[in-house]
């Protein structure tokens, strides 16, 4: 028996409205989010799918605006495949209490997701956030902010202060926390992916982190990136500030 998909449709597109898709593998989530989506001005339902590999088709046939998708689904490896083939498709994940965790939503904003919310949002609030994904690329759940503010605990320090990054560091770790391997910092920074390679090793020894992914998660809890929801970015940038 084939996955269970819903491609139809819904009402016809329109200028105005944002195209919403759903990779969920809870039959009533996704019942649940179609009838939102159709009673809401200005959205537009796609449709829906049980699975990444199913939801990847999807959005290649029918092209949302917003997909929104399950992190209990673990699916951010074929998301990545998504992102980079639809540079303009803002991805909402819907968080579960096993993955509200800080290395979590830094590694997904990381990864490029424009958007995290939990999984027992109200109505109201999802339909805000998919809304902040299309128009600003970006939307954090204020509970889920604040794991990204908590503090940092066991970062290297030098006579009790965290080794400083250089501004040349605190670009490549914004690019990284943008979603950018060495090879595109390289062409936005106009330097050899070696030099990036220098950086990153730099970067992950003062924050004495494990990985890349590690190294945003520290840089949200210690404050030196941080996401200013209150300015709006265009699309297909970011609003994480660095300090």
């Amino acid at each position: 028996m084939p996955p269970n998909t819903n491609l139809s449709p819904g009402r016809p597109a329109n200028g105005a409205a944002v195209g919403v898709a759903l990779i969920d593998g809870t039959p009533l989530v996704r019942e649940g989010l179609s009838a939102l989506v159709h009673r809401t001005p200005g959205l537009r339902w796609v449709g829906a799918a049980e699975n990444p590999s199913v939801g990847l088709r999807l959005c290649e046939r029918l092209r949302p605006d917003v997909v929104v998708v399950d992190s209990g689904l673990d699916s951010r490896g074929q998301l990545s495949h998504l992102l980079s083939g639809n540079p303009n498709l803002g991805v909402l994940l819907l968080v579960d209490e096993a993955h509200r965790t800080t290395q979590y939503i830094a590694g997904a904003v990381a990864a490029g997701v424009g958007g995290v919310v939990l999984r027992s949002a109200q109505p109201p609030q999802l339909v805000k956030a998919i809304q902040a994904v299309h128009s600003d690329g970006r939307y954090l759940d204020a509970a889920l902010a604040a794991l990204l503010a908590a503090p940092v605990t066991g970062s290297r320090r030098v006579n009790g202060v965290r080794q400083p990054l250089s501004q040349r560091e605190h670009q490549v770790l914004q690019l990284i926390a943008d979603g950018l391997e060495n090879q595109a910092i390289a062409n936005v920074l106009f330097v050899s992916v070696e030099t990036v390679r220098t950086h990153v090793k730099s970067i992950l020894r003062k924050l004495a982190s494990r990985d890349r992914t590690h190294a945003v998660a520290v840089a949200f809890r210690s404050g030196v990136l941080t996401l200013d929801g209150a300015v709006p970015r265009a699309r297909g940038g970011s609003d994480v500030r660095v300090r």
